[in-house]
């Protein structure tokens, strides 16, 4: 397999590098984190002009057609400048669905919009009192007329503070899981919003007989959902990579420039070998991440495939994370230097779609499923 680059692929990830590198230096990132809305509309436009909202669905869904590729490209530059415009969130994940068990009608109804930048969605499935992977989701869906009525809970909903419509699953009335389309301002929805730790936004919602409309028909939407998850995977992996660089990257300039007894700290032998250390890890990381593009791009879903790939990006998530901020000191942890947001993100990315125990119980469970090699 050829891990190089297309020309395309080189040009869309200059492009998009350059693109965030004009809109965020460290000080404007964080004025516009801490925003009500937590991220950049006008970043948001120059994406969607760009065509990086539209990666991942069909020219036919008002997309460009585009591969997992070029949306790990995408990705990792989001993670190497620690973008906050939830692209993942808003776009990869609950427009895949739709795109993945939609009708045409639902399908040319909002992924056009979703695509221009115009309409931005949330995906609501974690539930309170859950773990990865839910096994039981305890909002339900109730036959209702000529459509189905919702009642329950989900939290965290990232950038539910801010959909226009979502994406929520429910357990149908015959048993099985089922995705609908709720309006956001819809009768019967309560949206808590609240800020996480690595600067992004979230909210509860609250569903009390709200209107739904059932996505493609499906009786069950699972397989629509495992696919999509394997999609979100890989992006988690490619952002992780992106910050995981950048961490690197920040903490030998630091070792650098930074003088202890008169000399620089790269000149101790120790804090360049642990730097050494970290490019190992970053590049086992690499590795993996590619693996499970690669996989997409083979049209394998596989959540075993998901996991190996999560599990080791965040045991060396973790490894970087902990050494740059130890090697920056007490600068590393303050609000005003980047290394600190780069360990939040990554942080909260290792909480996302499964915790590193979670996937590491995910694949010991299939142990069983292989068979003994005898030499």
């Amino acid at each position: 397999m050829d891990f190089e680059l297309t020309d395309e692929q080189v040009m869309l990830r200059d492009t998009v590098r350059d693109l965030l590198a004009r809109a965020y230096d460290p000080e404007t990132r964080l004025k516009v984190t801490d925003t009500e809305l937590g991220w950049s509309r006008e970043v948001w436009n120059q994406l969607a002009e760009l065509g990086v909202l539209g990666l991942a669905f069909s020219e036919e869904d008002g997309g460009v057609g585009a591969g997992p590729v070029e949306v790990m490209v995408v990705l990792e530059e989001i993670g190497r400048r620690n973008a906050p415009e939830p692209v993942l969130d808003a776009v990869l994940v609950p427009g895949g669905l739709i795109a993945q068990a939609g009708t045409d009608a639902q399908k040319q109804r909002v992924l056009p919009e979703l695509v221009a930048g115009t309409k931005l969605l949330a995906f609501a499935h974690s539930e309170p009192g859950t773990r990865w992977p839910a096994a039981e989701l305890g909002t339900k869906a109730v036959a209702q007329g000529d459509g189905y009525v919702l009642t329950g809970v989900k939290n965290p909903v990232p950038h539910g503070d801010c959909a226009d419509e979502l994406v929520v699953s429910a357990t149908l009335p015959d048993g099985g899981l089922g995705l609908f389309l709720v309006a956001a301002d819809a009768a019967g929805v309560t949206r808590t919003p609240y800020r996480t730790f690595d600067e992004r936004r979230g909210a509860q919602l609250e569903f009390d007989g709200a209107a739904g409309e059932l996505l493609g028909g499906l009786a069950d939407a699972t397989a629509a959902l495992d696919a999509v998850t394997a999609q979100a995977q890989a992006s988690l992996c490619a952002e992780s990579l992106g910050a995981m660089e950048e961490s690197l990257r920040l903490t030998t300039e630091y070792l650098k420039t930074r003088k202890q007894f008169g000399v620089t700290l790269s000149k101790f032998q120790t804090l360049t070998q642990r730097a050494a250390n970290m490019y190992v890890s970053l590049e086992l990381a690499r590795s993996m991440s590619y693996y499970a593009t690669a996989a997409l791009a083979d049209g394998i879903t596989d959540p075993v495939v998901g996991s190996r790939a999560r599990l080791q990006v965040g045991r060396a998530a973790r490894h970087i994370g902990q050494e740059a901020i130890q090697m920056h000191g007490g600068i590393g942890i303050t609000t005003e230097y980047p290394v600190s947001h780069y360990v939040a993100r990554l942080t909260a990315i290792a909480r996302t779609l499964g915790s590193d125990l979670e996937h590491l119980r995910v694949l010991s469970d299939k142990i069983g499923d292989y068979g003994l090699v005898e030499f």
